[in-house]
């Protein structure tokens, strides 16, 4: 239900806002959808006809999160997920932008497509959603997408996503056209011909379950080459869901010489390792691309995340109708739901874990997010839209199906405890989830 809330004061929680430099308590102001006022040190009064909103020092009032990778399935596969319900699942999860992948049927690889997207976008009541266009004709290498047309409809970056191109001479091509139109290449780094259709990470496990692996150098190869790619091209270049030590070093690396890379670590890659294919008995849950990898791989990723190598945290939301993952292990899709998921899991296993700082994890969140992708937003200042997550800090809760807002519910965190919520989204100043903790409007 959206509240809407022309003039509303957050008073009482404490701010986060890296790009302004506040991490303190702090009241903000909106007005007419816009940031009008963010007092440092001093506490507003509310004006008249102003909805008050009224927050503790646990609750956190940060610039509104943007995911820049969702698959919404939206056109042709609505039965898993589609614009509206992805939406909403976004804002539950305090998202104010998704950004969606193309790789839906038919592709988003045609100007009417976006136009689609961007009008299904408009009359949805959660997060918005903007299209990261395909970066080669039917998702297929042989042929480059119509890519300024697509860029002039709305689209802001674009990708082969769940297709990596296998060919080095055609992702030069899409890397230069990239350059051209000044947006970023989001790259699946994967080698198909060392990956092929496994199911697991390779190795010990995946040995004693007798499933088909997935080695970690299949990522580690493209990554490389992509990376040197960029670096030849000039082209920037934003590496998805990063699920390996070797991967997380050679970012890092490339980042020190001056390559324009940015790159995102996934929940699921900062959290599970491949053990979990074995506890859960073949639950297919637990499959994914890239698939979950050892303790090693998650504690660099962690620190990758740490230290900016991995610049943003993005779900990889991928739903999957639930006769779609209720077969065997092998013939199941790939892929998890994340939007609900994310922020908790930032919190629960990086915030609280000091990990990373709070402010460290808005970055990652928001303002690394906006940057990489050339998007307003990721910031609170005077003047900006009025996109911004509260949650809760410190709340204790446990995950479960009905806290789920997605269409699908392929997910192996029902029954995770959580310590962190998200409680209120506000787009354009208004509620699209939550509203007032403990508020009053002055007439």
């Amino acid at each position: 239900m959206i509240l809407n809330s022309s003039n509303l004061l957050l008073t009482g929680g404490r701010v986060v806002d890296p790009e302004n430099g506040i991490d303190e308590r702090a009241d903000v102001r909106i007005q007419n959808g816009k940031i009008a006022d963010v007092s440092v040190g001093r506490a507003l009064e509310p004006l008249d006809g102003e909805q008050v909103v009224r927050l503790t020092p646990d609750h956190l009032v940060c610039p509104g999160f943007i995911d820049v990778h969702v698959h919404l399935r939206d056109p042709g596969q609505e039965y898993k997920e589609d614009i509206f319900t992805g939406s909403i699942a976004g804002a539950a999860g305090g998202f104010t932008t998704l950004l969606c992948m193309p790789n839906t049927l038919p592709p988003i690889d045609t100007a009417p497509t976006v136009a689609y997207i961007m009008q299904r976008s408009r009359e949805a009541k959660g997060s918005r959603v903007i299209p990261i266009g395909a970066a080669f004709k039917d998702l297929r290498e042989e042929r480059l997408a119509e890519m300024a047309d697509l860029r002039e409809a709305g689209c802001i970056a674009f990708s082969d996503d769940a297709f990596p191109v296998q060919n080095a001479e055609a992702m030069r091509r899409a890397m230069e056209y990239c350059r051209m139109l000044e947006v970023p290449f989001v790259a699946h780094c994967e080698d198909k011909s060392l990956s092929g259709t496994g199911d697991m990470n390779e190795g010990a496990v995946s040995a004693r379950l007798g499933l088909r692996g997935m080695p970690d150098v299949s990522e580690d190869i493209m990554v490389a080459r992509n990376l040197l790619l960029a670096e030849y091209t000039g082209c920037r270049l934003h590496i998805c869901h990063v699920s390996t030590a070797k991967s997380v070093e050679m970012i890092r690396q490339a980042k020190a010489r001056g390559v324009q890379v940015t790159a995102e670590g996934c929940p699921h890659h900062f959290t599970l390792t491949d053990d979990l294919v074995a506890e859960r008995r073949y639950d297919t849950n637990t499959k994914m691309n890239p698939p979950l990898r050892t303790r090693e791989d998650v504690q660099a990723v962690i620190a990758g995340i740490a230290d900016g190598t991995i610049d943003t945290i993005a779900t990889d939301h991928a739903p999957h109708a639930f006769e779609e993952k209720d077969v065997e292990y092998g013939l199941a899709p790939y892929g998890i739901i994340g939007l609900e998921t994310c922020v908790p899991l930032t919190w629960t296993q990086l915030v609280h874990p000091k990990a990373i700082s709070a402010k460290e994890a808005v970055e990652r969140l928001a303002l690394h997010p906006a940057r990489a992708f050339g998007l307003e937003g990721g910031s609170l200042s005077v003047g900006a839209a009025a996109d911004v997550t509260v949650l809760s800090t410190e709340q204790e809760w446990t995950f479960g199906k009905d806290d789920i807002r997605s269409k699908s519910k392929n997910t192996p965190f029902i029954g995770k405890e959580f310590k962190g919520r998200v409680m209120m989204t506000i787009r354009d100043g208004a509620f699209v989830y939550g509203g007032p903790l403990e508020g009053d409007t002055r007439e």
